[in-house]
Order: structure tokens, then sequence, then C-alpha cells
């Protein structure tokens, strides 16, 4: 990782918890040899625009493993709300992060350059509050109607102007080129703004979506939105979590 300019700093952390409906302890279920964060983290080291790098998590077994190959782990209370929360307290241990990057702790295939983008347009746009990154999908692909995956629609200049479970835009007639923008989980912050959120509590869009970035929009935040062709996939499930595996298999096989 390389050092940005003395007066940015710039933090990337990895929340990690360990309970999961579908999926518990799911951070450390091994994946090619290696716990699921250990993926991730190794990821993120090959960023050139974090200053420092974190785990935030409220389990012990958790910390230790982050700390067995050589991460830095930071506690947090298991009684947060969103991850966010987590996000806000864990920046606490780095007091000079100027910004602060969000990156799901479960996509061990994410890019680095995306990384480096979303850290790039905050250092580059002061006025901004959020950057979140987003991928074009056809407007025929059944994305469109899963209330799991969510969509961002766009101002011109690449504001966020809304985030929905539902299809966004409705295509009432069709229109040429223009692409759903099905959103990536990842979150760029600057500290002011991120303290800030963590007091405001839910807002009405928030909770009928249950969006938490509709909080940040419903308070008037600007959020840019990056387009991106990084389509990492997350891990949810442990069958997932054998797709990856097949695929970092295939991108790096094992020694003969």
């Amino acid at each position: 990782m390389l050092q940005s300019s003395p007066a940015i700093h710039i933090l990337g952390i990895l929340p990690a918890r360990w309970a999961s409906t579908r999926f518990p302890g799911k951070p450390l279920h091994l994946i090619a040899g290696k716990p699921l964060i250990q993926h991730v983290w190794e990821r993120c080291l090959a960023c050139s625009k974090l200053d420092a790098l974190l785990v935030a998590t409220d389990d012990t077994r958790i910390r230790d493993a982050v700390l067995a190959f050589g991460g830095r782990a930071v506690m947090t209370s298991p009684e947060h709300p969103t991850g966010t929360d987590r996000i806000a307290e864990a920046a606490r241990a780095v007091p000079q992060a100027t910004h602060i990057i969000n990156i799901q702790g479960d996509e061990p295939l994410i890019e680095p350059a995306l990384i480096d983008a979303l850290a790039a347009v905050m250092v580059d746009n002061p006025a901004l509050d959020m950057a979140t990154a987003a991928n074009p999908i056809a407007p025929t692909d059944a994305a469109v109607t899963d209330p799991n995956v969510v969509k961002v629609v766009v101002s011109l200049s690449g504001r966020a102007l809304y985030f929905s479970r539902s299809p966004l835009p409705y295509f009432r007639d069709p229109v040429a080129g223009l692409p759903v923008l099905r959103h990536k989980g990842i979150y760029a912050y600057t500290r002011r703004f991120l303290e800030q959120f963590v007091t405001w509590p839910p807002t009405p869009l928030e909770r009928a979506e249950s969006l938490e970035q509709l909080r940040a929009l419903e308070n008037g935040a600007a959020i840019q939105v990056i387009i991106t062709t990084d389509t990492s996939p997350g891990v949810d499930t442990p069958e997932q979590a054998r797709h990856i595996e097949a695929l970092l298999t295939a991108q790096c096989p094992p020694p003969p």
C-alpha cells in the first residue's frame, strides 16, 4: 500500500461478523486453504491508495484469525444495528483517517482498482459526502425484478438519485442504451460525514426499503456513483463459497 498526501489519510475497513442466519462463522470459512476474510484482506493489500487497513469484528475468533495471518483487527460492539455503525466505531482506532472505505468482507474477488477509484473520486471532489459503485445490467436481466438486488438511478453528473429493491427505472417506453444499474455494496465516506451519519435516526424511506444508504439521501447527502465492470460476487452461503473456490482455483491452480 502506498502513502498518499500527508493531509489525506485513507482507511479501508472490512466489517466481519460471526453471526449470520444463512452462514454462521462465514469470515473464517476456508476457501482454497485460507479464511474468507484473508482473501479479501490480500486483495486490499494490492490497492495503491489505502494508507491503512483493518478488520472490524465483534468476535474474538475472527480477531485472532486476522492477527494470525498478519492483519490488523479492531473489536467492536456486538450491539450495532448496522454495518455502518460498526465501521464508524472501528474508524476511531485510526483518528488520522480523513476518508474511510467500507469494503465488504465477503467479496474475495473484489478488484483493487475499484477501491482505488473510490478513494480517488473522494479526494478529487471535496464536496462529496460519499461514493459507491454500480454495475450496468440489461433491462431484461432477471436481477431487475429481484428484490435482493438493489438498483440505483443517477443524475447526469453521476450522483445517486434513488436506491430501490424494485425495478428502477420503470421503462414505460424503451430507451436505447440506458442500462439498469445494480448497486455494489462498497462505500467511501469522509470522516466528518460518517460520524454525522451514525447520529441520524433511521428515515422513512430507509425503513421502507431496508436500505441505509437512503438515510444519506433523505438527509441531503451527495453520493457519487462510479460505474464499474467489477462484478465480483459475494459469499452468502456455503454453496456460493464452493463456487468462489472454483473460480480462485481456476485463476491460481495449485502447484503440481
